[in-house]
């Protein structure tokens, strides 16, 4: 079970001090799920947890943008609680319901995120008084300021619900052997699983021409060629993305040359060349 002690509460509350500023400012990816899992993972003593969760978790939220002021469930705050659900309730939650179970702490990072942002919004006036000032400083000090308040606001907000998780997760360990648990663990298992799925169907939505179906459903093709034969199941990964990289490679050389192309005019029109 998770008796989680004070340097891991702050350890804690560091990492995700730094991947709500990252969201935002730094956008070097490190709050990405895939990343947050593993590091949370270490903090709580098992990577391996952290990392299965954080992938889960990274392939469900695929597809999830901002768009306009519209925020998605947060990738942080549910990538942390999905990784401490699944640790403190290691033998009574599988990874898969752990992600499902944090879906409700993406929501209420959604929701503080949202205010977050409507309760700095008037400092953005400030920001133009001081570009119109020419005060770069100013500036500076503002996004500072901002990078703080964030920061220190989802890292409250973390150890609040990590806490809270812990002692839920607890809870949850005692019930177990209950028919019932079993069966809400075997439904939130199931969920969680296909929400990968889901993830990946709004990045289709999003970025999928029809000029690619073509390319889908050759790679989904060799996925189930390579994946059925047992000898190539270790390297398949590998695998297909060297197929996918000689198809993407040769589009880029067939586009390349079209665009370059110069077009001289020998013969006539009538013989159509």
């Amino acid at each position: 079970m998770g008796d989680f002690n004070f340097i891991q509460v702050l350890l804690v509350f560091i990492v995700t001090f730094i991947a709500a500023i990252d969201q935002f400012s730094f956008l070097e990816s490190l709050y990405q799920p895939i990343v947050m899992g593993p590091v949370i993972g270490a903090i709580l003593g098992d990577v391996k947890t952290g990392l299965i969760v954080g992938g889960t978790f990274q392939l469900m939220t695929i597809g999830n943008m901002p768009i306009g002021g519209a925020q998605p469930p947060n990738a942080v705050l549910g990538g942390i609680m999905a990784t401490v659900l699944a640790i403190a309730g290691k033998g009574s939650m599988e990874p898969t319901a752990a992600v499902a179970a944090a879906i409700p702490f993406a929501i209420l990072g959604q929701s503080a995120v949202t205010l977050l942002f409507t309760v700095m919004s008037p400092i953005m006036s400030k920001a133009d008084q001081y570009a119109q000032e020419a005060n770069p400083k100013g500036i500076t000090q503002i996004n500072l300021i901002s990078m703080a308040l964030l920061g220190t606001a989802f890292g409250i907000i973390a150890i609040l619900f990590f806490i809270g998780g812990n002692a839920m997760a607890a809870q949850m360990a005692k019930l177990a052997d209950n028919k019932w648990y079993k069966a809400v663990m075997d439904g939130l298992s199931a969920a969680g699983g296909m929400m990968r799925f889901v993830g990946f169907a709004v990045l289709l939505k999003v970025m999928l021409s029809r000029d690619l179906w073509g390319f889908m459903f050759a790679g989904f093709a060799f996925a189930v060629v390579i994946v059925s034969i047992e000898d190539l199941q270790g390297p398949a990964l590998i695998l297909l993305a060297f197929i996918g990289f000689a198809f993407a490679y040769w589009d880029y050389q067939v586009q390349t040359k079209l665009k370059t192309a110069s077009f001289n005019s020998i013969g006539g029109e009538e013989d159509g060349i």
